[in-house]
């Protein structure tokens, strides 16, 4: 049963204080009290330390999900006798914390911007375990890239092989490249977050890779360590991967008689739960029937099984965080349908919004919400938490279900936001963007400072001019 404004898929809830299982840390819980608990620390005991709004990340959670896909992996392929890598899709969430935490357990990092790769060197990763990735690399950005020793570039137009060969040529030194290619795998997701469709940015068709690599092949700077291929985000179901190694495999059948292609990486994009009607495939399954369709493929061709890798990002920092918001405004909104019917939509309005999480505007994005502060026993009542902003597209859960007497003062919790929500926060509306804490068995501790509005201001130069002007 649900609300007549709410989607077919979100139900009334008996209790709108539980918590669903797979959508929220696996620490989350409440205390005796009733106030949610997140890595041993209380909801309540943060916001009172550093406000909000506020990303809470759950270090134990980041570990344990980091090394659960890293053994899936190496385990999957030492069973063919070929080699498992895994690199962490640094734009799902970056900071020196995070850094530390993955390099730790021996998981390298796919860095798309020269940004992304400072932050990873700054926080310890060794350079030989970063892929520098994207459509656009600055001649800068390739010369930095391989001063710094990357494991290997992914070219991902053809003019970036000749300036590859000359940057590595002027520095003395032999560059490992590989080819993103275009498979056409349309893949179940949002329009936006499908990366393999003909008509987009990314990568090269394979009519265009077998051109292209015979060309890497001959120039003497150069290094061609194979094929890379993704088809998107926020995946659920296998059968787009399948179908995308099937077409990388025929390719490498194609490449081999020419000289080796070590390794096929097969990107990331597993997809997570941010409500309950999500239904990820489990990953262990899903890396078992791609691992296992590779290998079916090469017996099949009669060619030896490549080495593999693989790029997870959101199902690694998505499930970990948290973001907690306080409410400031409460209104129920009565809408009228066509047929003269009547029903209500409390509208329930935080602190942040799109400048902190801007998902929801960017792809329809759904979230699910409980109170933190305390437990009702008020009964549900359907609510669309927005933001601050002056976009009446700035929702951060367009629908779900709260106690019915949900106030000002209470602090809300939006689940799953560890993933693409920090990097792609904004200052707009002038909003400072919040900072980030780690929670970890009890302990807490800043991982990003926040945002004053001095912060924001320090950076306009106009300001800074009057300032030095009265001097």
């Amino acid at each position: 049963m649900s609300h007549s404004l709410a989607p077919h898929w979100r139900h009334i809830p008996e209790n709108p204080n539980a918590l669903h299982a797979g959508v929220w840390p696996a620490s989350s819980h409440r205390d005796a009290a009733g106030e949610l608990i997140f890595g041993g620390v209380s909801a309540r005991d943060l916001v009172e330390k550093y406000g909000t709004p506020l990303y809470v990340v759950d270090q134990a959670e980041v570990e344990a999900r980091v090394a659960q896909f890293r053994d899936i992996v190496a385990k999957l392929c030492e069973a063919h006798g070929v080699k498992g890598l895994v690199y962490y899709a640094s734009k799902a969430l970056t900071t020196g914390h995070v850094v530390r935490w993955v390099s730790d357990l021996g998981v390298g990092f796919d860095v798309a911007s020269g940004g992304e790769m400072a932050i990873a060197l700054a926080g310890g990763a060794a350079a030989a375990h970063l892929e520098f990735q994207g459509n656009n690399k600055s001649v800068a950005e390739i010369r930095d890239a391989l001063r710094a020793g990357v494991g290997c570039i992914v070219i991902d137009a053809p003019i970036e092989a000749g300036r590859i060969d000359a940057a590595a040529g002027e520095l003395g030194m032999i560059a490992s490249v590989m080819v993103r290619v275009n498979t056409g795998v349309h893949a179940d997701t949002h329009e936006y977050l499908a990366t393999a469709r003909e008509d987009q940015k990314f990568g090269l068709s394979p009519e265009e890779t077998l051109t292209l690599v015979a060309d890497i092949r001959q120039r003497k700077n150069l290094q061609f360590e194979g094929l890379h291929s993704h088809i998107g985000s926020q995946i659920f179901e296998v059968d787009g991967f399948l179908e995308a190694a099937t077409r990388i495999m025929d390719l490498y059948q194609k490449l081999l008689p020419h000289g080796a292609v070590p390794t096929l990486n097969l990107g990331g994009g597993f997809g997570i739960a941010y409500t309950e009607a999500d239904q990820p495939m489990d990953i262990h399954a899903m890396m078992t029937a791609i691992v296992d369709h590779v290998a079916t493929e090469a017996s099949r061709r009669g060619v030896p099984m490549p080495d593999l890798a693989f790029e997870p990002g959101r199902m690694i920092t998505g499930p970990a965080g948290v973001t907690l918001y306080r409410v400031g405004v409460v209104k129920p909104v009565v809408v009228h349908g066509d047929d003269g019917s009547e029903a209500t939509r409390v509208y329930v309005s935080v602190d942040g919004g799109m400048s902190d999480n801007a998902r929801p505007a960017l792809y329809r994005a759904d979230y699910s919400t409980r109170i933190a502060s305390r437990i009702s026993e008020a009964p549900p009542a359907l609510v669309r938490v927005v933001g601050k902003h002056c976009e009446s597209g700035d929702i951060v859960v367009d629908a779900d279900y709260l106690p019915s007497d949900v106030a000002p003062g209470d602090v809300l919790a939006i689940a799953a936001t560890g993933a693409y929500c920090y990097s792609l926060s904004s200052n707009y509306n002038a909003l400072g963007r919040p900072p980030m804490v780690g929670v970890n068995d009890g302990e807490h501790f800043v991982m990003v400072q926040g945002e004053s509005i001095t912060d924001v201001l320090s950076r306009d130069q106009g300001f800074v001019k009057k300032v030095e002007a009265k001097a």
